[in-house]
This record gives structure tokens, sequence and C-alpha cells, in this order.
């Protein structure tokens, strides 16, 4: 299984604008850059999770004893600072929290052993990046790429103004989520229709909310999505989703768009093929996609759960939650196919009774290969909930 990424190289594109701009950074970040040392406010407790993005810890406020997640970045390459570039912005961009959605509590930059909080619109050199980035598109668009990455590497590798034997990381304070992702936790149990349903509704709700705040997250899968296990007053577990990983998100501009539309998101189009090829819709494999990939990716992943089907990642040989079409011997992602027939007729269910009519079609719309025949993210939710609505029977 093969995640692509939305970092490219740098095109090699020299000239005064360039020159210009370094210079313009760099006396920026020598006048306004604040590096100050900082008490450890956590306290780790133990790794949970490491890849090559980075580490995650579970740890411990200090003055609270509240348990977070806490995800440290090193930031020793353009794609590192790209991709954590991305899931800052894409969640410090939410006015409010979202039960179904991951929440930042707070980025700290590092060098050695000062650090420095980021806030979004702060004069740091991470929103620097991405505001000197417009004025650089606005004047010379086909600079905009190497503007961004020179500005990353400048601001955070140390090559202007930062010292370049120090170490800088990036640290992410977020919800700590104890029951593990979706594959996990479903693969783990039996099949329950109250479990399908309720986690129907809250994947819905969360991406209605994301793409009410113009989010695209172009990387969804059972992987990307957490589980806290929450106790309720009667001593049982409720098992609550997040969705996490912004790594690969895209906040559109609210420029040229209503802001009292909130279907507004589905006319911002992205031409960057990036995702997890299982879960990519056939559009995003063409390179010019908007937030109905997101749809398609969830009709993926509830599909596979309804019914579990799953396949096993030929390079973690990890089993996996994930729908595809079979080709002889072969698996292939359900988006490639469908781009290569769009018209082929997917077999939903893929067994009898699994699921009822409503689902059914529901299924079929969102997995369309025609993306302006997937429902929206609102229509989606509203449509889950009636469907949840006539689910009956809670106990099995």
């Amino acid at each position: 299984m093969t995640t692509r990424s939305a970092t490219t190289a740098a095109a090699s594109t020299s000239g005064p604008l360039v020159s210009c701009a370094v210079g313009y950074l760099s006396a920026w970040l020598a006048a306004r850059t604040r590096m100050v040392s900082s008490q450890p406010k956590y306290e780790l407790i133990q790794e949970v999770g490491r890849g090559s993005y980075g580490v995650v810890y579970e740890a411990a406020v200090k003055c609270t004893g509240a348990r977070v997640a806490v995800k440290k970045i090193r930031c020793h390459s353009p794609e590192n600072v790209e991709l954590a570039l991305r899931e800052f912005w894409a969640l410090s961009s939410i006015q409010s929290q979202h039960p179904n959605v991951i929440h930042l509590e707070e980025c700290i930059l590092q060098r050695d052993q000062l650090a420095q909080r980021m806030s979004h619109g702060s004069s740091s050199p991470l929103y620097l990046e991405s505001r000197f980035t417009l004025s650089i598109m606005a004047a010379r668009p086909e600079l905009s790429h190497f503007i961004r990455l020179v500005l990353v590497e400048t601001s955070l590798k140390g090559e202007i103004t930062f010292d370049p034997c120090c170490a800088y990381h990036l640290w992410f304070v977020m919800d700590f989520c104890d029951g593990g992702d979706m594959n996990a936790y479903l693969l783990s149990r039996k099949p329950s229709r109250k479990t399908n349903t309720s986690f129907m509704l809250q994947l819905g709700s969360a991406l209605a909310f994301l793409h009410r705040n113009r989010i695209i997250h172009r990387d969804l899968k059972p992987d990307n999505i957490l589980i806290s296990q929450a106790r309720t007053p009667a001593g049982s577990s409720e098992p609550t989703l997040k969705v996490a990983d912004f790594g690969l998100s895209k906040v559109c501009s609210a420029s040229g768009l209503n802001p009292e539309e909130p279907a507004s998101v589905n006319r911002c189009f992205l031409s960057t093929a990036c995702g997890t090829d299982f879960y990519m819709a056939p559009e995003v494999w063409e390179g010019h996609y908007t937030a109905k990939a997101d749809i398609f990716a969830l009709g993926v992943i509830i599909w596979a759960m309804v019914e579990r089907i799953t396949f096993v990642d030929a390079e973690t040989q990890k089993e996996l939650l994930g729908s595809y079409v079979r080709q002889g011997e072969d698996i292939v992602p359900l988006g490639e196919a469908l781009l290569e027939n769009p018209k082929m007729e997917l077999l939903i269910p893929a067994r009898k009774k699994s699921m009822n009519g409503r689902m059914k079609q529901l299924i079929r719309e969102m997995l369309a290969a025609n993306p302006q025949e997937r429902p929206d993210a609102f229509e989606l939710e509203l449509r889950l909930v009636r469907i949840a609505c006539r689910e009956l029977d809670w106990d099995t």
C-alpha cells in the first residue's frame, strides 16, 4: 500500500525576486523571532507510535495529570516540514472543537533547550512561511513552490537565521486516544451493527465539520482514524472516533467563495495526487479533484467496515480494512479500477443481507466514478442519520 505525499522537489529556479525574498526573510526573522526558555510542561510516559514522519508519545500534563498525545517531528528535511505545516495550518484554522476531530492543544517549535509556542496568525516563522508565500505567488506564480521550500528551509533548517548546529523539532500536543486506530479496534472484535452504525454517524459528522471549515483531508483511511474509549457513568466504555493525521490536508481559501454557502468547498479544485492508493478516488489518480475525493475514501471505509472486507498490506503484512476489486490473483484499489473502467459495476453488497437497501444505495453513490454523482458531506451526514434511525436492532 502506497501513501503519496503532496511534497515534490523544488525547481532550480532563481533570480532577483528569490534573492530579495531570502534577504527580506533573513532581516524579518532577525528582528521578529524570539525563542524563550521553557520549563517542561509535559511528562512523556511512553512511546505509542513511530514512523518516517515522527514519533508519538503518551504524555501527562504536569500540573493536572491529564493525558495527552505528543507528536515529535524532526525538522531535518523539507518533506517533514511541509507535512507538519499542513497539519498545523489545518488544525489551527479550526475555530471550534468537534468530538470526532482530533484537537490540537498547542504546537511548539523547539531549538535545543529553547521553545516557542506557535499560534495561527502569529508572527512565527511557520506562519510567515504561509503568509509570505502568498505574496510571492501573487507576483510570480511560477516561483511559488520554489519560494515556499526556500522559506521552509531558511526558517526551520537554520540556513540563514538559525544556528545550523542546533536541532529543531516541532511538538504537536493533541488528544490522547487510548483505543488505537480503527483497524486495530474493529478487527480485534466481533462485527457489531451497533458499532458500525455509531461509527458511520461519527465519521459523517466529522467530515461535514471539516468540509464546513473548508478542510479537505485527502488521506482518510482507518489508520488515520483513532479511538478514544471514554467511560460512561454506568462504567461501560463507549468508543469515540477522532479523525487525525492532517499532514496531507488542504485548507481551501475563502477568496471568491460565498462564506454563507457550506458546500462551496466542493468548488475548490486540487491537482496534487496524494493520499493512500486503496482509498484514493479515480479523479485523484488523474490529478484534478475536489472535496468529493474525501467522500469516496469514506465510502471505501464504510463498505469495508460493514462487510469486514480486508486486505494484507504488502509492505507491513498488516491486515487492513479496505474494499477493492479483484483482477485474477491481484487486488486493485477501487479508484484505480474505476479510472480504467468508469462503467464497472461494483458488487455491493459483497454478501447477501449484510446491509439494507438504503445503505447499499448510499455506498454506491459515495463510490461513483463521477464525483458529481456523489453526495456532498452535508447530504451524506443527513442520510446517515436517516439510515441510523431505521436501525432498530441495537443488540448485535
